[in-house]
């Protein structure tokens, strides 16, 4: 939180801010406050960290302080948000692993109005269905925390503003402020006149207010300037002015200043002059996050010019002024010259800087309006925006002044100025829309690289926003003159509304524990997350926290530029000489192993010879600074001669016959005889791109030499410590014995921190090793995402014969799967996708194959679902196919196919589903399914724009590792005389609270308060050999070991126990020390007893299974394809729960994953194999917008699992699958529109289903106008892997 003080108004302001892009320099004279200094466990625990950690808001922990300061932040300025300012606030946070619902109950408990609207007539809230959907017996709890025990937000608790730089900024006469660099010179000057002569001094130095647009350059583009000027604190830029037409805002005032302004001005002024404020601050409002807007400026979002500003066009179109200065020389130019001829324009001298801009009052008969549509509806750069303006003649439609101008299209924002010029005069009728949508059409010429593709849709957007304009223009005209203007038929004007992110309702539902457990058995309650406060207040420590070491060096990787290439030659001599250069790392100094053979095909720690995809590590360098080490990174030029053949596609994999073996294939029935008896076929096919981890916290590596006996201390964020200790041993030649890994806790994982951690682990162990030093090795983002690979693409071709009663009798699919580069868990992922293809479904004659393809991408691994994910979509895909060509509901072929009694899956394994039938059935009720699909088919008879649609998905889910020893687990448990426990086990924390629930375990097996027990880290030194935490397992077989352990324990203590009834754990730890009785125990399990025959196609790869339903509700708008997720409402099978909010929050956090993966994560690779999105700019994850506006999880009641411990079910991986539950609602929505188009023809959606499918799948006059357009079909410039 930044705060700073004016002295002219006595006014402290307080801010968020993100601090990669605040210069240090930027911060003279400001308080500075981070989430160490909001609260701590030493001093006093802020009530926003409380609530965020007892309500259960934070489960990795790495995104917890960010959230802390936003919410932090907004209640310094708002005491008493509304729930509107808080979802504002949190727009511009990201977390990969709450699902944000947790993290947006803690924010409500600040909030003033309740949440809950209470409408039923006892007073009870509208979610609170308990008393309808339950049998009295069961005894179930919605409540996850308890509110009683938080302490209130008192705000005169809070830090002051610093008196001295009170002091400083009321006394201090202001004066220059000059920094200098190692390279660069920062100048702030403080009155205009000074601008101008540092300007004209230094034409090329650029104006930095809130580095929004130089920071990345520097960053990421590696531009480098010798000279920044700062002119915020100059008086005339920051100047606030209402004349008579209009406002006049100065060139440094921050976007959120302008919101403000605007706001009030709204408020102030009749409607007829505010057009244009109302257009621009309704683009303010979804520009960039609250933390981009508090520092970004208004001069620096116009000068930049970027193609993308979504306030360029309405600013343009709306005919704002600017005025320019130099010296000795002041101008007013429209804003739209700028733009005049495209980006060589030149309309601003060199020497000129904007001083402020003029927003003009809007006229009678004038109308103004501002679009926009982006890969997310927050935070997220837009594909495509427009501003609008319409002037007309007194008391007409004709057309006097009209003025289009697109943002996303070309270079910078453009003018449609032809087609502006020719229809004035014209009537405001359909025959102006006609011919202004084939004027626009062919004015605006998209290069074919608009942003590498989408060049369809741009058009397609291009000239729906025109319509949206349009039909809002005829509805104001109305208003005015309803005699003489229609209006718009009723059922268009629902898309007149844009959608708007609510505070989500919520409700939670899960078994409460029996009336006669212990009080202090914890087992089944929703304990917090353990290291939940220490999250919230920033003194969790995880790999890169930790402190530095004496000597400790930087290390940054070198990673190739081409996707298969021979190495020819690498110079490192210019790197070696740049500053702070300690070394360079190649293969040539790998002690030992260099490729691990898993299977047929290496893992490789620094290529060799040739590289065989672009951003395989090439060699390393070491430095003394994080700056240093990456500026030299950028100097290491390395020759390549290009090989053939590459390949990125799956459908190049196929033609050049690259694939790793073995092919796998399962098959049960008699699938050719199947075919010839059913009454229809359909065939088709399915892409299901890949998907990046994300994990918050990147990879990170602490190699620390101990200095005798080739010891080496390795700290690293891993979900798989031996494997850590086993490459790098390997490596660098010595044995396992000499490597200790050590793991406290990981920011996020998901499966992408196994195999890519080892190689990493051994790049930094090999550089430690050459140097003697400690090396840290800490990815970027950008490198993180371009280095390691992620969930599989997928194509799914399948073959499904049926009947005409919806009966399923034959099934014939194939599976290719991207595997990148090397083998890594490829092979297994398609083994697993073919055991779980059939998801919930008995199909009786089943035939499937799985292809993993070899190709030049960096190698996709494991992630969250391990192929479930895709497979089981494919099934959805062909199970709703069947639906539309029998014309019966979906829901009703999922009932019709579904496992009903004790069965075996199609490899012969017995299966129970009476518990899939009770999920699904409970979801029906809960979700009211019927009455709604009956609501949203009533909408959509009344709305043309706008379409609603609703799904419902069972799931199967088999938990199992498939071979015993993937399972086994181990525990140490140590008791200290004062009768303290410390625990610890092979299990990793990676937010999914299995220390927590360890924790749990203990103190219910020992009879002994939590608080007695304490886990340090799981360490290879402790617990040797233990198993990777994946696929759900971390609980169930670290349960058994603890569990275990301590049963050996109370063993030894029970004859003292026996003595002393009476006596207290103190004393009997006390008398067992005295009778030498030892007082450390190791838990062990074996694993489960599984195993899978392939040659066969039989088995019992799995111990049990995981059920669940979810019901969701979308609406789309279909002239943007823009979609918001109404309700979802899961029910899902996990046993007895040990803990139900982590349960919960794992169920949540998988779906969202899941929304991710299905309808909003989209990876690009360029034509030569480079990753083009490798960041969250360009990259989107869910973000609090996304999630949907009543969600509700309840764990299905009354279930057991002989299987795990007490009862309970790995919950890690299922819930991500239901994700899906919105895809195929907005599939329903799709197919609503088609069937009222009159479009019978099956239509293929694949899976990211993003806007720009959704809307070309809502075929229309304006998606026809590019079918005819010849000029549409260009190279394409991304590649679908």
């Amino acid at each position: 939180m930044i705060s700073t003080y004016e002295p002219a108004s006595k006014k402290i302001r307080h801010y968020s801010a993100n601090a990669c892009l605040l210069p240090i320099c930027s911060l003279y004279g400001v308080a500075v406050t981070t989430v160490e200094g909001v609260g701590s466990t030493k001093t006093r625990v802020h009530p926003v960290q409380e609530r965020l950690a007892k309500c259960h808001g934070s489960q990795c922990g790495f995104c917890t302080p960010g959230m802390v300061m936003s919410i932090y932040t907004l209640l310094r300025n708002h005491p008493e948000p509304t729930s509107e300012q808080m979802i504002a606030a949190l727009a511009g946070n990201l977390c990969r692993c709450t699902g944000y619902r947790p993290i947006l109950d803690a924010c409500k408990t600040f909030c003033k109005e309740s949440i809950c609207c209470q409408r039923k007539a006892n007073g009870k809230c509208c979610l609170d269905q308990e008393d309808d959907l339950f049998d009295k017996e069961e005894k179930v709890s919605t409540r996850l925390f308890s509110t009683d025990e938080f302490q209130p937000l008192d705000p005169t608790q809070e830090l002051i503003f610093p008196p001295e730089l009170m002091r400083m900024a009321e006394n201090q006469p202001k004066r220059t402020l000059i920094f200098h660099g190692e390279r660069m010179t920062w100048i702030s000057p403080v009155s205009l006149d000074e601008l101008l002569d540092l300007k004209a001094a230094h034409p090329k130095a650029p104006l930095v207010v809130g580095n929004t647009s130089v920071g990345p350059e520097m960053k990421f583009r590696g531009v480098f300037h010798p000279i920044v000027i700062a002119p915020a604190r100059i008086p005339d830029l920051n100047v606030v002015k209402c004349t008579d037409d209009g406002l006049t805002l100065g060139a440094a005032c921050s976007l959120s200043l302008v919101k403000d302004i605007l706001t009030n001005a709204i408020s102030e002024f009749p409607e007829e002059k505010t057009k244009v404020f109302c257009a621009i601050l309704q683009q303010l409002r979804t520009l960039g996050g609250e933390q981009i807007r508090n520092v970004a400026s208004l001069g620096g979002n116009i000068i930049s010019r970027k193609s993308t500003s979504d306030l360029n066009p309405i600013l343009a179109a709306s005919n704002c002024m600017l005025n320019l200065a130099s010296r000795g020389r002041k101008r007013q130019i429209p804003l739209s010259d700028i733009f005049a001829h495209g980006v060589g324009n030149n309309t601003i001298m060199p020497e000129e800087i904007l001083v402020s801009v003029h927003i003009p009052h809007s006229r009678k008969g004038e109308y103004v309006s501002a679009f926009r549509q982006a890969p997310r509806r927050e935070n997220a750069l837009p594909i495509t925006n427009a501003g609008m303006r319409v002037l007309f003649e007194e008391g007409t439609d004709i057309i006097k002044d009209l003025s289009i101008f697109y943002g996303g299209a070309a270079s910078t924002t453009i003018c449609a100025k032809q087609t502006c010029w020719t229809l004035i005069g014209r009537h405001w009728n359909e025959q102006m829309l006609d011919e202004a949508c084939r004027l626009v059409l062919k004015e605006i010429a998209l290069p074919d690289s608009a942003s590498g593709e989408k060049v369809d849709y741009k058009k397609t957007l291009i000239v729906s926003f025109f319509y949206r304009f349009f039909l809002e223009v005829l509805q104001s005209l109305k208003t005015m003159d309803p005699c003489h203007y229609p209006g718009i038929p009723m059922e268009y004007r629902s898309v007149l509304q844009d959608f708007k992110t609510k505070m989500p309702q919520s409700i939670q539902i899960y078994q409460d524990i029996e009336p006669s457990q212990s009080l202090q058995d914890p087992v089944g309650r929703p304990v917090m997350h353990l290291s939940g406060i220490k999250h919230a207040t920033g003194e969790a420590v995880y790999v890169d926290d930790l402190p530095s070491v004496d000597g400790e060096l930087f290390l940054a990787v070198v990673t190739s530029t081409r996707a298969h290439a021979k190495i020819v030659s690498i110079d490192t001599s210019e790197a070696l000489k740049a500053p702070g250069v300690f070394d360079i790392i190649t293969a040539h100094d790998v002690p030992a192993t260099n490729e691990f053979y898993y299977s047929n095909d290496p893992e490789i720690i620094f290529a060799r010879n040739k590289v065989i995809c672009v951003g395989q590590i090439v060699c390393a360098v070491v430095a003394d600074s994080d700056v240093h080490v990456k500026q030299a990174a950028a100097k290491v030029k390395i020759e390549y001669e290009v090989l053939e053949p590459v390949i990125l596609t799956i459908e190049e994999a196929v033609k050049h016959n690259s694939f790793f073996e073995p092919k796998r294939t399962l098959e049960q029935g008699n699938v050719d005889q199947a075919f010839e008896t059913v009454d229809n076929i359909t065939e088709g096919e399915i892409h299901i791109g890949g998907q990046e981890h994300f994990y918050m916290e990147t990879q990170s590596v602490l190699a620390v030499p101990k200095g005798e006996d080739k010891e080496m201390d390795v700290y690293v964020s891993t979900q798989h410590p031996a494997i850590i200790q086993e490459m790098v041993a390997a490596t660098l030649g010595v044995p396992a014995n000499r490597i200790m890994c050590h793991v406290k806790r990981v920011g996020g994982a998901f499966g992408g921190k196994l195999m890519k951690a080892g190689l990493l682990a051994s790049v930094a162990a090999v550089a430690a090793n050459k140097t003697n030093r400690a090396v840290r090795l800490i990815l970027s983002r950008g490198d993180d995402m371009l280095i390691t690979g992620g969930r599989h693409p997928f194509i799914g071709k399948y073959k499904v014969g049926f009947m005409n009663d919806g009966r399923i009798r034959a099934v014939d699919a194939k599976y290719y799967i991207n595997g990148g580069c090397t083998p890594d868990e490829s092979v297994l992922v398609a083994e697993v996708s073919l055991l779980k293809m059939d998801n919930a479904y008995k199909i009786p004659n089943l035939r499937c194959w799985a292809y993993v393809c070899k190709t030049n991408l960096p190698s996709n691994t494991a992630f969250r679902g391990f192929g479930f994910p895709q497979a089981a979509l494919v099934t959805e895909t062909w199970i709703t196919e069947v639906a539309d060509k029998t014309g019966l509901p979906p829901e009703k072929i999922r009932e019709i196919n579904m496992y009903k009694e004790n069965e075996q899956t199609h490899f012969k394994q017995k299966l129970d589903p009476q518990n899939l039938i009770r999920c699904w059935n409970e979801c029906m009720e809960k979700s009211a399914y019927h009455s709604r699909k009956t609501a949203v088919n009533e909408f959509n008879e009344q709305n043309y724009w706008k379409k609603k649609g609703i799904a419902i998905v069972p799931m199967k889910f088999p938990f199992g590792l498939g071979t015993r020893y993937l399972s086994q687990a181990a525990a140490l448990i140590h008791i200290y005389t004062d009768g303290s426990v410390l625990l610890t086990h092979g299990g990793i924390e990676m937010g999914q609270g299995i220390h927590t629930k360890m924790i749990q375990v203990a103190s219910r097996e020992l009879n002994i308060p939590m608080s007695y027990i304490h886990f340090c880290e799981t360490s290879t030194s402790t617990v040797p050999n233990a198993c990777a935490s994946a696929g759900s397992a971390g609980t169930d077989v670290n349960g058994m070991a603890v569990k275990d352990a301590c049963q050996t324990l109370l063993k030894r203590l029970q004859p003292i126990i026996n003595k002393n009834p009476n006596g207290t754990w103190n004393d009997w730890i006390k008398e067992a020390f005295e009778q030498s009785v030892s007082l450390s125990a190791t838990g062990y399990f074996r694993g489960y007893n599984e195993n899978m025959d392939w040659e066969k196609g039989e088995g019992q790869p799995f111990t049990y299974f995981l059920y669940g339903a979810a019901c969701s509700e979308v609406e789309i708008n279909c002239l943007t394809g823009d979609h918001k997720n109404l309700r979802t409402d899961i029910v899902m099978d996990v046993g007895c729960s040990i803990n139900p909010a982590v349960d919960i929050g794992q169920i949540e956090g998988a779906f969202v994953q899941g929304i991710g993966l299905y309808t909003m994560e989209e990876l690009k690779y360029s034509p030569e194999g480079v990753l083009c999105t490798r960041g969250p700019d360009q990259y989107k994850i869910p973000a609090v917008c996304d999630i949907p506006e009543q969600f509700s999880v309840s764990l299905l009641p009354s279930s057991q699992n002989p299987y795990a411990i007490y009862a309970s079910k790995g919950i890690g991986e299922a819930g991500l699958f239901l994700g899906c539950s919105v895809f195929f609602a907005l599939r329903d929505a799709v197919t609503s529109v088609r069937n009222e188009r009159g479009l019978k023809n099956t239509f293929a959606l694949n899976s990211p289903l993003t806007s720009e499918q959704i809307r070309a799948g809502c075929a229309d006059d304006f998606t026809e106008m590019m079918t005819n357009d010849e000029s549409a079909s260009s190279t394409p410039r991304a590649v679908s892997v």
